[in-house]
């Protein structure tokens, strides 16, 4: 009888404990969720307010996490293959900084700043996207936000396509397409967003009208990338869909994936010959631009060799993080009257700014996360874990294949969304099936002994 007056105390106690940690991880999972969500709504983060945004939020929802940490019996810190490169590549711009090397020290540590702020995002979806149930549910929300995205994205371009949201004028000019004054930026968001729906769509754990539904989401935001006219995006989506039917042939049991393969390709090119068919035709048969001028083919392959001459005069540790504007009009080979503060291709400007070093551990980062991806990728129709890793690969395999003739990874809001993936890619395996989820507390709870005798 004494033992029956004793124990109801203690796991009280720390069930509260475990129920306000539980909910504060919530919090935190949520709000960087909705931090990556709302950053490409404000025009990509370019601007200082987004910016600060992005590192304010980031840093207030770490600081959400610790409160969780103290309260909390036990300080657990889950770790990700991802991290050492991280670290390793803040400590290389540290090291620009301590001895003098960056070109322009104010540009280096607004990049770093910018870089902590994704490294804290990573950090927080490794320690508390730990469930199910959140995954759905961020899930859930990417795919209606996606398809709003695009439907916007539509609507604005058909009814005014010189102005942001309907009210904003360029001062600089662009080809605005969606929240982004460049249509490639766009592109290269929904290469990222689009595989979220497309690997449910073909997973087991779809039925009926729910995979038709993510089906048509898909086709919906992949037509978009064609309907922004980008040639980059258009190809990175043609890549993203060679990952899939590699995946999908792995899969060989999945029934209906042909029929359900086709119906998505119908459904997306009826989309774009039904809005802007004869657009993208033209876009697909020139490399020059149009009246919302950009970059042409040849005007890039002066600034791609102008930026191999920047990264041969300083091969080792580079000129700086984010000191590519302060330093490219040194090596500028040709006029323009436009304005190049980007590289036009992530690798080469990432080579230039960090040297062999910055691009070593670069290649390190992504090969952890492709590694550590692919491991879980069996069975992944009917493994959630495995859906993830797959949705992630896709994206990151499109997004890397834009990266080489644009600047997705320089814009805040694609860069911090391509962490995000990279992070979810790399986790450990830590998501079971709702079911089984839903019967586990009643398991545990049948499981407690009772010593009434």
């Amino acid at each position: 009888m004494s033992a029956a007056l004793v124990l109801p105390e203690i796991p009280e106690k720390a069930a509260d404990v475990r129920t306000t940690h539980s909910r504060l991880n919530d919090v935190v999972a949520y709000g960087v969720a909705g931090l990556l969500l709302f950053s490409p709504l404000a025009f990509g983060a370019v601007e200082p307010w987004a910016v600060f945004v992005i590192e304010s939020g980031s840093a207030i929802l770490f600081a959400v996490w610790m409160i969780g940490q103290m309260r909390s019996p036990q300080i657990k810190v889950l770790w990700a293959p991802i991290f050492p490169p991280m670290l390793v590549f803040a400590g290389i711009a540290l090291l620009q900084l301590a001895l003098g090397l960056s070109a322009y020290r104010h540009a280096t540590s607004t990049g770093l700043f910018l870089y902590l702020a994704y490294g804290l995002i990573c950090f927080l979806i490794t320690q508390t996207l730990t469930r199910t149930r959140q995954l759905r549910r961020i899930a859930t929300a990417v795919v209606v936000y996606g398809t709003g995205v695009a439907m916007f994205a539509i609507l604005q371009n058909l009814s005014s396509p010189g102005k942001l949201y309907w009210f904003r004028t360029l001062q600089q000019g662009g080809w605005i397409y969606g929240p982004y004054v460049n249509h490639n930026h766009y592109a290269g968001l929904m290469e990222m967003l689009v595989p979220v729906p497309l690997v449910f769509a073909f997973s087991r754990y779809a039925r009926g009208r729910e995979r038709w539904a993510a089906a048509s989401a898909a086709a919906l935001m992949g037509a978009t990338i064609f309907l922004s006219g980008s040639r980059g995006g258009m190809a990175a989506f043609a890549v993203e869909l060679g990952v899939l039917l590699c995946f999908l042939f792995r899969e060989r049991g999945n029934e209906g994936t042909g029929f359900l393969l086709g119906g998505f390709l119908l459904l997306s090119l009826a989309a774009v010959a039904w809005i802007g068919g004869n657009n993208v035709s033209a876009r697909l048969a020139t490399l020059d631009g149009d009246h919302r001028s950009e970059l042409t083919g040849d005007i890039r392959l002066h600034i791609d060799q102008d930026t191999m001459a920047m990264f041969a005069k300083r091969p080792i540790l580079g000129w700086g993080l984010g000191t590519f504007e302060q330093v490219y009009p040194q090596f500028r080979s040709f006029y323009t009257s436009l304005f190049v503060d980007k590289a036009h291709d992530d690798y080469l400007q990432l080579a230039a700014e960090t040297g062999l070093l910055g691009f070593g551990v670069a290649m390190w980062f992504l090969w952890n996360t492709l590694r550590s991806a692919w491991a879980k990728t069996h069975n992944w129709a009917s493994d959630i874990n495995g859906g993830v890793s797959v949705a992630a690969i896709i994206g990151i395999a499109g997004i890397l294949v834009h990266s080489m003739v644009d600047f997705n990874l320089q814009i805040p809001a694609n860069a911090a969304l391509f962490y995000a993936l990279c992070t979810m890619a790399a986790m450990t395996p830590r998501f079971t099936s709702q079911r089984r989820e839903r019967n586990k507390p009643t398991r545990e709870a049948n499981a407690v002994p009772c010593t009434g005798s």
